[in-house]
């Protein structure tokens, strides 16, 4: 049995996101008031994804917002 982490979000507890590798793809589930939404990537553009927004976490760290 996998343990299936949901991501909440800041503005609204009721949304959130799961990540999950479905068929060699990365998928994306979440909900974003009260609609589920999914996004399949290639590994790819996951991992460009995943730099990008490494990229934005280090940004807010920073303290930048560019």
């Amino acid at each position: 049995m996998a343990i299936e982490i949901k991501f909440k979000c800041l503005r609204n507890d009721k949304d959130y996101l799961v990540v999950n590798n479905i068929n060699e793809n990365v998928w994306i589930e979440g909900s974003y008031d009260g609609t589920i939404v999914e996004f399949a990537f290639d590994i790819q553009t996951a991992i460009k994804f995943a730099k990008t927004l490494r990229t934005e976490i280090n940004k807010a760290k920073e303290g930048k917002n560019v």
